[in-house]
């Protein structure tokens, strides 16, 4: 434990300049009516600032995407303990056999074990310099978002949503390069609204030719096993939901669909303002 608060400690006093074009204006207290998006040109001589935020969502609801997209725009490490499990399952370290019984039932991993990796991944950011975070999977317990708030500022918890059937249908259609990693969705979601709702699409996200035939399935998305991750996700996520909700500092978001759609609307919600990350989310 100690471990984790000196490492984030040190992280969050470090000062930043964003490396991208873009332009944030932070929240007030009430995140129900953020304040208007600043356009490029007023904010080319403003400084930059530590971003802290949270994502929050269903298993496959796609924090990883998003964060990892605002990662890159706003040029902060995005960190995501999902990853940091599944690099420690195949290290083969002293966890990965506990991790692998955890995983394969469904079950969340404890505080004790992701505090520990995420402790190791701050430390290692910090040394390479690394200044604010988008964290990805973290906080999932009340215990965890207590910690967090013990020893740094977050200004924004995102809370991204989806109908639990489309969500069911992303899990099953994930898959992943066995050579270069990549991420990809053979899933073509193609919904009706359902209670005066529009119609969801999300087109599958395919591999290039040279990745087609190296995909893999994670072990753990099957249907038993996605459905039971669900259950114990919105079981234990309702009260970090209103941890985060009671500091004015929760932002619930419903994908209208996938990224072309979602992305450009996320960006508004978050009152940034990109004209290259607007070209590429639309291409």
């Amino acid at each position: 434990m100690a471990v984790w608060s000196r490492a984030v400690v040190r992280w969050r006093c470090r000062a930043t300049n964003l490396t991208r074009g873009f332009c944030y204006k932070p929240f007030e207290n009430n995140l129900k009516v953020p304040p208007a998006a600043v356009s490029p040109a007023s904010c080319r001589e403003a400084k930059g600032r530590n971003v802290r935020w949270v994502f929050l969502g269903c298993p496959g609801v796609g924090k990883g995407t998003y964060a990892a997209r605002l990662s890159k725009l706003l040029g902060v490490p995005h960190i995501a303990t999902g990853d940091l499990v599944r690099q420690e399952l195949s290290s083969h370290g002293p966890l990965a056999s506990q991790l692998a019984d955890i995983v394969n039932q469904g079950q969340l991993i404890s505080d004790e074990i992701v505090i520990d990796l995420l402790s190791k991944r701050l430390e290692a950011g910090e040394s390479k310099g690394e200044t604010g975070f988008i964290l990805d999977g973290f906080p999932r317990t009340i215990r965890q978002a207590e910690i967090l708030e013990g020893v740094t500022d977050i200004d924004v918890v995102i809370n991204l949503k989806l109908r639990e059937d489309a969500l069911i249908a992303k899990c099953l259609g994930r898959r992943t390069c066995s050579e270069c990693a990549g991420n990809y969705n053979v899933a073509c979601i193609d919904m009706k609204g359902e209670d005066g709702k529009t119609r969801m699409y999300m087109p599958p996200l395919l591999p290039p030719l040279h990745c087609e035939t190296k995909l893999i399935m994670r072990s753990d998305d099957t249907e038993n096993v996605v459905k039971e991750r669900l259950r114990i996700y919105h079981e234990m996520s309702q009260p970090v939901e209103d941890f985060y909700r009671m500091r004015g500092k929760l932002l619930e978001f419903d994908l209208p669909g996938g990224i072309p759609e979602s992305w450009p609307k996320l960006l508004q919600a978050l009152n940034i303002y990109d004209d290259e990350d607007k070209k590429s989310a639309a291409a």
